[in-house]
């Protein structure tokens, strides 16, 4: 992945389309209309036109191809507009049932190891050609065929087409996975088959079941129109523009004057520079989700391999403080629970245990952990159990200004306690190769996350791949070498029912609490700046009804429900 350097907004907007499961029963059998609200053809302000952006730097490249991360469609969002899943799953509302979309209803059997689903009746492509089983299940024969597209390593044995519905074989419980599936991007059939590498090929024509088609394309903004013959009821947004801009800066400056109406960025003073502007139409909603930035320790280098200085180092983290400071009061919020899962999103998860416990504590009870586990003091300064000073490096980006500041608020907490902890500025191509063979001592990062906690704690805890220091790694960036954990998240991702996933993660919860592998701080989010001078109908707290972040796939649900403000 390539990522601008204007914190960690951009960071987060290259993410995977979905890593997360979702720990409950999915719906089958049709579903209402999910556009049914936006009959009629108003238009925004006397246009008929939305403009979103991103800080995705000052040019982009002519590519529409929604498998490749990189393309234009991917960075910007706008693939969501033109292809479509088969389901949508709102991951902040994790306990919610997916919502049936181009599969008009799915049934997994067999513990999660087999889905059937039943191709929606009606739906087009945008070329006129139907939309078919055999479509369906070309585009999970595609991920079977080709590892590149597999970016989630689905261990698909078997697709099957019959009449309207299709049938998909795992080898494994896809318990954990079912949102990764289910957000599968429907692909044509006629046209796909003819493309050499669909996992590098450019695509400049797309074509998709979506309610948009590309109308223009420059290296700077991207244009889509509606399209005849959409399934849903036809958006109120007649056109959509995308534009890229060269930072956070110039994301500011467009939306306090209006030029842009939706985006998903880090803006260090935004109730002042942007809501403050115009309070009654510029909004900011940022919804938690189930991941957590935090603090990753090297857990091979000595001391800190022993918990009992990482969880004392958390007790001293004052992460209201990151909250107020790092993330501007609003970006993301602090991560509370000693589970290091997010609130309220994460409450449901919680072991009863560890309700209403929190990370945080006073000085005293931090020093009495470390004395208690052999550390003592040479007057200020703490000795590990050998008598050498404990200090300790943290590295992260010098671009990534959130992430500095948090840096900056650890290490005088850390003070506190008698370790000397120095923040550092690093080159970021530098940076992601040393996080990834472990030649780190601490930094900020970011986890997975999804609609179960397993996505988290096996990126942060999964003992099963771990790779040596100088290895790359893919997860688990701190070594953290415990085979319960590693067995538990096995034991979750594969239980045969509710009460074994719970006794799972109950383990994984305990161990956490216990060895503290990484030191959450802050809650990833799946937020947005936006304008509701032109367009009503957005998601927020009151009305939650999905993700808001403009990249995500869910931002074809948000555009349908938008209607005019007058």
């Amino acid at each position: 992945m390539s990522f601008a350097s204007t914190g960690s907004a951009a960071r987060r907007t290259m993410a995977p389309l979905v890593v997360a499961a979702i720990s409950l029963a999915l719906v089958a059998g049709c579903s209402s209309n999910p556009g049914s609200a936006n009959k009629g053809d108003g238009a925004g302000g006397a246009t008929g036109v939305l403009n979103v952006g991103m800080p995705q730097g000052a040019t982009v490249k002519n590519n529409s191809n929604p498998l490749l991360p990189t393309s234009a469609a991917a960075v910007l969002g706008y693939r969501y507009m033109i292809y479509e899943p088969l389901a949508m799953v709102n991951l902040v509302k994790p306990t919610e049932p997916a919502k049936p979309w181009l599969a008009s209803k799915f049934e997994w059997a067999d513990n999660y190891r087999t889905l059937t689903l039943t191709a929606r009746d009606g739906v087009t492509f945008s070329d006129g050609k139907p939309m078919t089983a055999e479509d369906i299940a070309y585009s999970f024969q595609l991920m079977k065929d080709n590892k590149a597209l597999n970016t989630s390593a689905l261990p698909i044995e078997s697709v099957t087409a019959s009449g309207k519905d299709v049938t998909v074989k795992f080898g494994t419980s896809q318990f954990v996975r079912q949102a990764v599936v289910l957000s599968t991007l429907v692909l044509p059939k006629h046209l796909w088959s003819a493309i050499a590498d669909p996992a590098t090929d450019t695509v400049e024509n797309p074509v998709g079941t979506g309610p948009y088609t590309l109308k223009s394309f420059t290296p700077q903004t991207v244009t889509l129109t509606t399209r005849n013959g959409y399934w849903q009821d036809a958006p109120k947004i007649k056109e959509l523009r995308y534009t890229t801009y060269s930072g956070n800066d110039a994301i500011t400056s467009a939306l306090t004057s209006g030029a842009l109406e939706w985006t998903y960025a880090f803006i260090p003073d935004a109730k002042k520079l942007y809501t403050a502007k115009d309070p009654e139409h510029n909004k900011l909603w940022f919804p938690a989700n189930l991941s957590a930035d935090g603090l990753w320790i090297n857990t091979t280098n000595k001391p800190f391999d022993n918990p009992a200085l990482r969880r004392a180092m958390s007790v001293v983290i004052n992460r209201q403080d990151i909250f107020n400071q790092a993330s501007a009061g609003y970006f993301k919020p602090a991560v509370e629970s000693i589970t290091g899962l997010p609130t309220p999103i994460g409450d449901a998860f919680i072991s009863p245990e560890y309700q209403g416990k929190k990370s945080e504590g006073d000085v005293a009870s931090a020093k009495k952990i470390l004395t208690d586990a052999g550390f003592t003091y040479n007057g200020e300064t703490l000795q590990d159990p050998t008598g050498k000073p404990v200090t300790l490096t943290m590295t992260d980006p010098a671009g990534w200004g959130d992430y500095q500041t948090t840096l900056t608020i650890i290490s005088d907490n850390l003070k506190q306690i008698g370790i000397k902890a120095t923040p550092e500025k690093a080159d970021q191509d530098a940076w992601f190769t040393a996080i990834a063979n472990g030649n780190f001592q601490a930094a900020m990062h970011w986890s997975n996350g999804g609609a179960t906690p397993y996505d988290m704690y096996q990126n942060i805890m999964d003992g099963a791949g771990l790779q040596p220091v100088g290895s790359p790694a893919t997860n688990n960036y701190g070594r953290f070498d415990n085979k319960e954990a590693t067995k538990a998240l096995a034991d979750y991702a594969n239980a045969a029912d509710e009460a074994s996933r719970k006794a799972a993660l109950a383990t994984l919860q305990r161990i956490f609490v216990e060895q503290m592998p990484m030191i959450p701080t802050s809650a990833g989010n799946y937020g947005a700046e936006y304008s509701t001078k032109n367009w009503t109908g957005w998601p927020d707290d009151s009305n939650p009804y999905a993700p808001i972040q403009p990249t995500q796939v869910n931002a074809l649900d948000v555009v349908l429900h938008l209607k005019p403000a007058h």
